[in-house]
Formats: C-alpha cells, sequence, structure tokens
C-alpha cells in the first residue's frame, strides 16, 4: 500500500436484474477507471442493556482499515480488512470480505484517516525504515530502539516482531531471541505469503544461533500453513540435523525432494549423510 495514496472508496455498483440459473455480472466497460477501496472505515453494532425500565440500547462502533486486493476468481471485489488498535493502526491478520457484505457493512471515515489513521501509519513505517537500516548497518542497539518504538505502536506488527529477533540473535542474546520467538510462533500472520522472506530468515538465524529447538518449532508452525515450499522442509531438516535427530533430518530433505527432485543443496545434503552413514 501507498501511504501517500488518499483514501478512496469505490462506487457500489447496481445489481443486475435475476435472470435464470446464475445471475449474470456486469462488465465495466475498458475504458472505465475503477477506484480501488482503501482507508478508514467504522461498522456499529447495538446491543440491549438493562431489564424492564431501565433497558436502553447501546451503539458501539469500531474502526477498521481497509484495502481493496485481487478479485477471486469468479472476479469479485474483495476487500481486506484489518481493525484499528488503540493507536490507530491497522492491526492482526486480514479478514477477506466481499464487495458487496462491505458495503453494507463499513461506513467510510475520512476525516478520521486523515487525521489520525494515516499520520499513525506513515510514523510506523519510518518507524521500521530506520529500524532496518540501522540493523543492516550493525548498529544494534539503534535498531532495538526503533523497533521497539514500532511495537509500541503495532505490539502484533510482523516486521517489528521478527526485526526485534534478528536483531537480539545478532548480538548474541539468545534468552531474548527466544522471548521474541515465543511471540513470532504466536502470530497467525508472521507465517503469509508476503512475510515469506522474513519467516525464512528468522528461522535460519535460529538455528545459527543454537536455539535449534525453536528452529524446528517455528519450521513446523510454518510448515503447518504451507506444506509445498520445499525450502521449509529443507531448512528443519538441517535444524533437526543440528539437534541429532538424523531420522527426522531425512525424512523432511525426502520431502523437500519430492517437491523439487533437483534441490542441489537438498542432493548434496543426503549424499552426505548417506556417506556418513557408510
Amino acid at each position: 500500500m501507498n501511504l501517500d495514496e488518499p483514501l478512496t472508496v469505490g462506487p457500489a455498483r447496481k445489481k443486475d436484474a435475476p435472470a435464470k440459473g446464475k445471475p449474470k455480472r456486469a462488465k465495466i466497460p475498458a475504458d472505465i477507471s475503477v477506484e480501488k477501496i482503501s482507508g478508514a472505515f467504522s461498522t456499529q453494532s447495538v446491543s440491549q442493556v438493562g431489564t424492564g425500565t431501565t433497558q436502553r440500547k447501546t451503539v458501539q462502533k469500531a474502526y477498521w482499515f481497509a484495502e481493496e486486493g485481487e478479485p477471486d476468481a469468479d472476479g469479485t471485489r474483495i476487500i481486506q480488512v484489518r481493525p484499528l488498535n488503540s493507536h490507530n493502526v491497522p492491526t492482526g491478520p486480514k479478514e477477506a470480505v466481499t464487495l458487496p457484505d462491505f458495503l453494507s457493512r463499513f461506513s467510510p471515515e475520512i476525516e478520521f484517516y486523515q487525521a489520525e489513521v494515516f499520520p499513525r501509519m506513515r510514523e510506523l513505517k519510518d518507524t521500521l525504515v530506520r529500524a532496518e537500516e540501522q540493523r543492516d548497518q550493525g548498529a544494534l542497539y539503534s535498531a532495538q530502539f526503533e523497533f521497539e518504538s514500532a511495537l509500541g505502536l503495532d505490539e502484533k506488527n510482523v516486521r517489528a516482531n521478527f526485526g526485534l529477533g534478528l536483531t537480539y540473535m545478532a548480538r548474541g542474546d539468545a534468552d531474548k531471541a527466544g522471548d521474541i520467538f515465543k511471540r513470532v510462533v504466536a502470530l497467525d500472520a508472521a507465517f503469509s505469503p508476503e512475510h515469506k522472506h522474513l519467516f525464512n530468515e528468522f528461522g535460519i538465524n535460529l538455528r545459527k544461533s543454537g536455539l535449534t529447538d525453536q528452529a524446528v518449532e517455528y519450521y513446523a508452525r510454518a510448515l503447518a500453513i504451507s506444506e509445498d515450499d520445499e525450502n521449509l522442509f529443507y531448512n528443519i531438516a538441517r535444524a533437526y540435523f543440528e539437534r541429532g535427530d538424523e531420522a527426522e533430518c531425512r525424512e523432511n530433505l525426502q520431502k523437500a525432494l519430492e517437491l523439487d527432485p533437483n534441490m542441489e543443496v537438498a542432493l548434496r545434503f543426503m549424499e552426505f549423510l548417506d556417506k556418513k552413514a557408510g
């Protein structure tokens, strides 16, 4: 998402008249540009409080950040929504909502987005950029400070949690890295495809830091979500080997090779194990 873009709300489309069988979907002319939905929105829920003469209705308002993703296989527009936390920053995993459902449930909050949400999202983004630059330059204590500042805005932020964990590992602080590991494995969003490069780097550094038990648990968690990644099977095989469990190492190497029979590093590793076994 480009934070410099203003909030936009795509227009609702009129429903086609029902026809026999599957309803027809209106086609948008090629020369018509459709704005994608992006920005802050709210939902309201009404509940009854009290009984008898003291009964009254209460209205609760919740705020969300919404961003339109790719349409589904049928061409239905899909909106990804996340709740805003107490700092007005989007947090947690995304929920996919179809456009008709989104338009019926969510109301735009344009002024709120411009005054509160956009500045906070910009602040978080800038803080993460500074933190990652400091870590890349080896300024690990400065990086720690910036990652912790980012987590102050969003404790579930995947980049900040990964970055802080990698910073602790680079400093050789296994105990603190272990604490971050526990937080990361509880975050479903940490294992989404968009963070794949981060969770592979994190797992490799767990193993290299001597945290082999954590590396095995971490890769097992990743494989529970993504079972068709030969690199994950190879990496967990390495972790099993360094933990001294060659049977599990072989089993996971074989799974990596089933997915990619030409995976050179896995072939060499298997050859090494065969020679080692005599």
